[in-house]
């Protein structure tokens, strides 16, 4: 059976997004959160975003009231319950993933495909809070959704490989150009990113460059939009923290251990962008300057 309804699990930045990307594609789609104002706030994102499109002439104000009328926002789970897949976008923590998945597993019908949009949890482990490990895939979208062309379709052992294909063509209908992933921590993506900025700070802390020169080396030299640092800055250095530990305790490799001064940097609350300060200060976002330690 061809996807046709979606829904999504969680209105915050990549929820939003996702469920943005889906009605845009012609998807009848349906976005829980928990609370109203969060299902107020993830929609009102989303229809700046559309009017923002409408201004850069991306899409007309027609296209725009379509796409807002596919989408419904809900705070009742039982409102996923006829979605042919429903993709989860919730808190990076597994016990609130699995507690999801086994509700939805209960309410969804067999057929229903289920997705985590997990960047770093491993899908057969959250898939076993169901009883279709079969019917389980990872989607892992890249932040901003609506931008960001690469989408990751995870498979795990116990994927049906129709199903799979299913998912590998949904993405295609999004627009997302999507890549084949195996379920190893990290999948592709986060597998060569994580060890690559985590070697950055390792530079900075043995004194081989300072931020602006391993930044600049790394723009300049590699033809990379922006430095680690910076986008480490953007990711967000708790959220960097917190998948390396994951991967570290997945695979035991130095590369993927935290260095000593991100979990200083992260103690301290100094996450980046988001919090005013990491390896830059965001005092004047205009003109980030960077941090001296």
């Amino acid at each position: 059976m061809a996807i046709q309804k979606v829904g999504v699990v969680g209105c915050g930045l990549m929820g939003s997004g996702i469920a943005q990307v889906c009605a845009a594609a012609g998807f009848e789609t349906v976005v829980r959160e928990v609370a109203p104002e969060l299902v107020d706030k993830g929609l009102k994102g989303i229809e700046k975003n559309l009017a923002r499109l409408v201004e850069k002439g991306t899409i007309t104000e027609a296209a725009k009231g379509e796409i807002r009328g596919r989408l419904k926002g809900t705070t009742v789970i039982e409102d996923l319950k006829d979605c042919d897949l429903v993709i989860e976008a919730i808190i990076e923590q597994l016990p609130a993933k699995k507690e999801l998945f086994g509700a939805l597993d209960r309410l969804c019908p067999a057929s229903t495909i289920f997705a985590s949009n997990t960047s770093s949890l491993t899908i057969t482990e959250i898939a076993t809070s169901t009883k279709r490990p079969d019917r389980f895939v990872g989607l892992h979208f890249f932040n901003p959704v609506p931008v960001m062309r690469l989408v990751e379709v995870v498979r795990t052992i116990a994927t049906d490989a129709t199903v799979y294909d299913e998912v590998v063509a949904f993405g295609a209908k999004l627009g997302k150009t999507p890549v084949r992933a195996s379920d190893s921590t990290g999948f592709i993506v986060n597998r060569l990113l994580v060890p690559y900025l985590l070697d950055a700070i390792r530079a900075l802390e043995e004194g081989v460059g300072s931020i602006e020169d391993i930044d600049n080396s790394m723009k300049l030299g590699c033809g990379y939009p922006m430095g680690p640092l910076t986008l480490l800055d953007f990711v967000g250095l708790d959220t960097t923290y917190y998948i390396s530990q994951i991967m570290y305790d997945e695979f035991k490799e130095r590369r993927f251990a935290a260095p000593p001064l991100l979990k200083r940097m992260v103690l301290a609350g100094w996450n980046g962008r988001k919090s005013g300060r990491g390896f830059y200060d965001y005092s004047d976002a205009a003109n980030p300057k960077a941090m001296k330690f």
